[in-house]
């Protein structure tokens, strides 16, 4: 990059920036990312893997501290808490994670520009176009 790239290289936002890269040029770091996509969806994954964590492993390491609280049974529904928390509470929660993931990776699609390919019908033997190779790395008879 020259210097008379750089003013320019700073008014670009990060979604022009995003369109200039050629990823098969791009050192792939997961700790460090270098591109902004990579930035933000790098962010999202980390958040959801914090929250993983401690709603499938907090209730047992709950349990494990403060095994009375944990224990004891709920009020209503006759169940010990820490029961409920692992049984119902976990897999909820795993579930409106997927969701959140699901909609942020879309948030994120949308500011760069990406879009995901949504075939018109699937392909059969017959319809296939001729130049597409076979998946396991053989060609077509």
């Amino acid at each position: 990059m020259t210097e008379d790239d750089a003013p320019a290289a700073e008014s670009m936002s990060d979604v022009e920036r995003e369109r200039e890269i050629d990823y098969l040029d791009v050192e792939i770091n997961l700790l460090r990312p270098a591109t902004p996509f990579m930035r933000d969806h790098l962010k999202v994954i980390w958040i959801g893997a914090i929250v993983w964590t401690c709603t499938t492993f907090g209730p047992i390491t709950l349990t494990r501290l403060a095994p009375d609280v944990m224990t004891s049974t709920m009020p209503m529904i006759g169940f010990p808490l820490h029961y409920f928390l692992i049984a119902i509470g976990s897999p909820s929660a795993a579930l409106l994670l997927s969701v959140w993931y699901a909609r942020k990776r879309d948030q994120i699609d949308r500011k760069y520009g990406i879009e995901q390919g949504v075939s018109g019908g699937t392909a059969t033997a017959e319809t296939a176009d001729e130049s597409v190779a076979a998946t396991d790395g053989g060609t077509r008879e």
